[in-house]
């Protein structure tokens, strides 16, 4: 009798032990709780210094609209309510270019930084769930890392306001063309869409220099991170006439940013030629059409009025936006690795392939199955955020609510002009959809989702009919 009541104290204290290590470990922030908190403190910071009567020009800005402009900002969007030249002093617009500066390399060195928080040990699914916009292959060294990552950003930022305050010195006084110069290359590099011109570069569409200068900056801000390491990397090893090994990851991104730009510049140059393009030069064309179709994949700048557009064109920009740029970047969307993977398993599939190959190298399943998990999330959050806005916007077309729920989600900031007559309740919604896009629905999945353990058993196998 003794011996049974000894073990049933023995199990109840284990169960508590056991029942406070739970608890214990449920209070504890998740580095992806973590990242999405970060984010929603830099919002709220943003959003009460645009609420200070300097930050605009009449004193006065509305809560709603002043959270909707932190949120673009940090999220790197660039869709606007109130115009960024006009409406805000030259202290807001230090705070928007602050906050989209913070936004396009805080989910870089944010991600790297939680890995290695204190020193503590990170698993190895939080690794994958925060790394995800990183290869695997990352550098350990954290310091390394982020200091990597701040000399490339910054280099290329400061090339780009050397190049575009070459141009403007030309047009405005000096100090303006350099906030000018500062304000756009930021802008540009971090893929936030930001203007401090009301028609975006509309005024510019055959401006060489400047075209290119932004070109450079927004395909560089959209690559990633590794993708700029390994090409300096490659760029050494021609000087040196040494041959490196150039990783999948590269390869892939390197193909899939040439495909599309060149498929969708000649799709945009097809479509619109005698439609918005008619009456333009044949450089004119030329231009506007390679902006046309580098911006909608997350940099949000325009040359072309796309209230002018075909539904064509606008369904090619919307497909870009869905796709985004890579990961590793300051960019939205499902991500051009992601449809690359997508594609190579179709692929296998056709071919009936037991195994999904690039490049000659295989990959794993593991890879496959988050590329159809992350563009399921996106798919449902998108359609989910449309549905809620044409509710709450009957007013809107479907072209246009589809149009602004790819472009939030994607964190691309092209509007075809709803955005500042949308309700409160509908900038609420835009506003989710850029949290959710920027910060990435696999990251918010898990970051306010509890997860159970289950025990190592499976269920019998049984299959359903498909397609």
């Amino acid at each position: 009798m003794k011996l049974w009541f000894s073990n049933t104290n023995a199990l109840q204290q284990s169960r508590r032990i056991k029942r406070r290590q739970r608890i214990k470990g449920e209070r504890r922030f998740q580095p992806a709780q973590f990242l999405a908190i970060s984010f929603i403190v830099a919002i709220c910071v943003g959003t009460i210094l645009l609420l200070l009567p300097f930050s605009t020009k009449s004193g006065h800005i509305s809560f709603i609209d002043a959270l909707f402009t932190a949120t673009s900002g940090v999220c790197v969007t660039g869709l606007i309510v109130q115009d960024t030249a006009t409406y805000f002093t030259p202290f807001g617009q230090v705070v928007i270019l602050v906050l989209f500066q913070l936004g396009g390399l805080g989910i870089m060195t944010f991600s790297t930084l939680i890995l290695f928080v204190a020193g503590k040990k990170i698993s190895i699914k939080d690794r994958i769930i925060i790394q995800q916009d990183f290869h695997p292959g990352a550098p350990r060294d954290v310091k390394s890392l982020v200091k990597n990552i701040f000399f490339y950003a910054l280099a290329f930022e400061a090339a780009g306001t050397l190049f575009l305050f070459l141009r403007w010195q030309k047009d405005f006084f000096w100090l303006k063309a350099l906030s000018n110069s500062v304000f756009h290359s930021v802008s540009a590099f971090c893929n936030a869409g930001f203007s401090l011109f009301s028609d975006s570069f509309m005024s510019y569409r055959d401006d060489t220099w400047i075209n290119i200068t932004l070109f450079i900056l927004i395909v560089l801000g959209g690559v990633g991170f590794l993708v700029l390491q390994e090409s300096k990397e490659i760029l050494s090893s021609l000087v040196r006439r040494k041959k490196i090994r150039i990783s999948l990851h590269t390869k892939m991104i390197l193909t899939m940013t040439s495909f599309l730009v060149v498929i969708s510049f000649v799709l945009f140059l097809f479509i619109e030629w005698n439609r918005s393009l008619k009456m333009f030069t044949m450089k004119e064309k030329i231009f506007s059409s390679l902006f046309q179709v580098i911006t909608p994949r997350t940099a949000g700048f325009n040359t072309i009025n796309l209230g002018s557009l075909s539904f064509a064109a606008v369904f090619l920009l919307i497909m870009l936006m869905f796709i985004g740029a890579s990961p590793g970047s300051a960019g939205g969307g499902v991500k051009t690795s992601t449809i690359g993977v997508i594609f190579a398993f179709l692929k296998s599939k056709i071919k009936a392939r037991d195994s999904v190959s690039l490049f000659y190298r295989t990959l794993p399943m593991e890879s496959v199955t988050k590329a159809f998990t992350v563009v399921t999330l996106a798919v449902g959050i998108i359609f989910l955020s449309s549905f809620i806005l044409l509710i709450a916007q009957p007013w809107a077309g479907m072209k246009e609510v589809l149009f602004e729920v790819f472009s939030a989600f994607s964190t691309v900031g092209l509007s075809l002009g709803i955005t500042p007559k949308l309700s409160n309740f509908g900038k609420i919604v835009i506003i989710l959809t850029m949290y959710i896009g920027r910060i990435g629905p696999l990251t918010i999945l898990f970051a306010f989702s509890r997860r159970k353990a289950f025990g190592k058993y499976e269920y019998v196998e049984e299959t359903v009919m498909i397609g």
